[in-house]
């Protein structure tokens, strides 16, 4: 393979431009979930208290993109060549959730929740967050897997399905699939209805449930591909975006496990498949391509504020009239900082990679002609 195929075979296919917008909608919904859930710990309680639910979309949304971008590219391209793309394209915001984390655990003016370790476990937590080793240690962080930034749980499991996309499921027929999906489903069956919700995955004690809520997102997203299941439909993204927000609105309803489970199992998948199929006007696509370029970057950024937001919460009195303007003011700041991040960080980081990449192919390929 010479390297401009090396090349052409690194370019990103086309958008689908209303799933990049729902999952903007998606990450912005666990930021205002991730706000509330101090104010109401009970999530039944919580207005969007199924924002947690977004992790589950983001699964399914991933399993449809990384089919559609790499089930015709993968065999030529190679294993090494996609996992250094993968790595590109999420690991700087991982190292860049893990310093700000970092940050506000040493400059927290609410808690110093740092005075309780010595300097090597700090050192031992940073390095597990920057390599994604789970390490759930911090009490006063109800042990999350990543104390420093709490969201990198999703980010782990987000991992293993590209790993396993690679080495097994590319190969596997829709029927094997299908089989893989009933026993995922059964297994996000046992999860909720042992658990009460899906709300698990995030800490130690709920590690395993992360792995069964990404096995079934991850494999529907990718069913809904390889089945062809695009819907055509003129919705648009304005609609699609109500209905999304109506499944992170739905934690009053009896019986939450069940719920959930519908919102997961079929609902999501609908949802994916609409948004493939929908069509979009000038000015509503720029509004999604500006949604989906800062989802992933919000998700990964946000939680140093949480932390600041949750601590000054439980120290301080904050009436309750004036919520709503603080995590309003609170989640369009966290907007603003990840565009930030995105421009000034992420976007040059990972174009500074892919030259460094380029230039290895080429030398590569001046080293074989020579």
């Amino acid at each position: 393979m010479n390297s401009t195929n090396d090349e052409n075979l690194l370019k990103s296919k086309q958008h689908f431009y209303v799933l990049d917008g729902l999952r903007g909608v998606a990450a912005i919904a666990v930021v205002i979930f991730h706000f509330m859930e101090w104010v109401y710990p009970d999530f039944t309680e919580n207005f969007i208290g199924h924002g947690f639910l977004a992790v589950d979309f983001f699964f399914c949304l991933s399993g449809f993109v990384i089919a559609y971008a790499y089930d015709n590219r993968l065999p030529k391209m190679g294993l090494k060549t996609f996992f250094t793309s993968r790595l590109i394209r999420l690991h700087p915001l991982v190292v860049a959730g893990t310093v700000l984390g970092l940050i506000g655990l040493f400059t927290d003016p609410f808690a110093d929740h740092a005075v309780n370790y010595s300097i090597s476990s700090v050192v031992l937590i940073v390095v597990s967050s920057l390599l994604l080793i789970p390490f759930p240690v911090m009490e006063e962080r109800a042990f999350n897997l990543f104390s420093l930034n709490a969201p990198s749980w999703s980010l782990f499991w987000e991992y293993v399905a590209n790993i396993l996309y690679a080495l097994i499921l590319i190969r596997l027929s829709r029927k094997a699939l299908w089989l893989l999906l009933v026993i995922a489903a059964a297994a996000l069956i046992w999860v909720s209805y042992n658990a009460g919700n899906l709300l698990g995955g995030w800490s130690g004690g709920t590690f395993l449930d992360g792995g069964v809520r990404m096995s079934y997102s991850f494999i529907a997203g990718l069913l809904v591909f390889r089945s062809g299941w695009i819907i055509k439909n003129k919705l648009g993204f304005v609609v699609l975006s109500l209905l999304l927000a109506v499944a992170f609105m739905s934690s009053g309803l009896t019986y939450p496990w069940i719920v959930e489970l519908i919102i997961v199992m079929f609902y999501f998948p609908l949802l994916v498949a609409l948004g493939a199929g929908s069509v979009l006007t000038d000015p509503i696509r720029k509004i999604c391509v500006f949604m989906g370029n800062i989802s992933y970057p919000l998700y990964m950024t946000h939680y140093v504020g949480i932390w600041f937001f949750g601590n000054y919460f439980i120290s301080k009195t904050i009436p309750k009239e004036q919520l709503p303007w603080v995590i309003g003011l609170g989640t369009v700041l966290m907007i603003v900082f990840a565009w930030l991040v995105m421009i000034l960080y992420d976007m040059p980081v990972r174009n500074f990679l892919k030259r460094k990449r380029s230039e290895r192919l080429r030398r590569k390929q001046l080293e074989l002609q020579g």
